[in-house]
């Protein structure tokens, strides 16, 4: 079943938003902070890209993140983001070194078009700063499900440190509304856009077609 994020009523949208935020906190230890197009099986959403590069871009995650743990070690905090079969590396590393060894194991990874390096060199992030990085997280998504400029669900979200990192399918007017959005959440250091964009004619064409009208007779 698909959920339309602009076609529910505030107080449902309030509850998903709840309920998705549960989930981040569950995972927080262990998977990066995103809320996008899907968050595991709770919930499913109108995706921009086909079904086929949905389950792709699950298998890079997985596969990148795999080789990236036996690549680095415990000493790295390094998440892995994929969308379009872009990679987005967030967290934080040790050395330098260990900073370009990450791309490169995320650029070899079976059917990755290219990486989005982001990581810092730093100690790993704590407990309280991903903490606020969910808080932020959740301030952000709401603030797109409330706003009629852009479809929520056409972007991934991600949040480290108060950087908030935009993925998604959208147009020059939708990644121009969701910066500005981004940035006006309290919280919010940075906003960085990892955007493919579209024309307006390519929206239309990916917009699911109107159900067809009962005949009355």
């Amino acid at each position: 079943m698909q959920v339309r994020f602009d076609l529910l009523p505030r107080l449902t949208r309030a509850s998903l938003i709840a309920m998705l935020l549960g989930v981040a906190t569950a995972m927080s230890a262990c998977a990066p902070l995103v809320l996008g197009s899907a968050v595991g099986g709770a919930l499913m959403v109108t995706d921009r890209r086909t079904s086929g590069t949905q389950v792709e871009d699950q298998g890079i995650e997985l596969k990148a993140a795999n080789r990236l743990r036996e690549a680095l070690g415990k000493d790295s905090h390094v998440n892995v983001t994929a969308y379009n079969r872009v990679i987005l590396l967030t967290g934080e590393v040790a050395r330098e070194a260990d900073k370009i060894t990450a791309e490169q194991v995320a650029a070899g990874t079976e059917n990755v078009r290219s990486v989005v390096n982001e990581l810092v060199v730093a100690g790993v992030s704590s407990l309280a700063s991903r903490s606020s990085d969910i808080w932020v997280l959740g301030k952000v998504k709401a603030t797109f499900v409330d706003a009629r400029e852009v479809q929520a669900n056409a972007f991934k979200v991600v949040v480290e440190r108060g950087e908030v990192f935009l993925m998604g399918m959208v147009t020059e007017r939708e990644a121009r509304y969701a910066g500005e959005l981004a940035a006006s959440v309290k919280g919010v250091h940075k906003v960085v856009k990892v955007l493919h964009i579209i024309t307006e004619d390519e929206l239309a064409r990916k917009q699911p077609a109107p159900p067809a009208a009962a005949n009355n007779r």
